[in-house]
């Protein structure tokens, strides 16, 4: 996998990220401006039945569904990260990005490989040197 694949497969996830909060928040607060929830204290006690009621909470599933996807998409990118920064020859990418992923600081690691990261499909060790001029 390229850096330019992980690199789109990571800005997507985020996005998809962000606008599921976004959605998911939306929807959420705007069952609970309209009544939507009948509140017992803090508690939801039950939900009024009604069209607009039952699709803020589709709305809701959607966006949890497209955080998810967002989870699950910048996990595929950190595993193309890893693999990648594998083939470099300076194993220093591939163990940053590795021990931060574990200790679940891998989005900053991501973003630091996205911005600075090597690229091992990039064969920057094997172009050929132009032979001599003659004299």
């Amino acid at each position: 996998m390229s850096k330019a694949t992980v690199t789109r497969l990571f800005i997507g996830s985020l996005i998809s990220l962000f606008a599921g909060a976004v959605v998911t928040v939306g929807s959420i607060a705007l069952a609970i401006a309209n009544d939507v929830f009948v509140m017992n204290g803090s508690n939801i006690a039950a939900i009024e039945g009604g069209a607009f009621a039952w699709t803020l909470i589709g709305l809701a599933v959607v966006g949890v569904l497209a955080i998810i996807g967002g989870l699950i998409g910048g996990l595929v990118s950190w595993i193309g990260a890893l693999l990648n920064t594998w083939q470099v020859e300076s194993k220093a990418w591939f163990v940053g990005l590795l021990l931060l992923g574990i200790f679940n600081f891998g989005c900053f690691a991501m973003i630091a490989y996205v911005i600075a990261g090597p690229d091992g499909k990039d064969p920057a060790g094997t172009r050929a040197a132009q032979a001599p001029l003659p004299a």
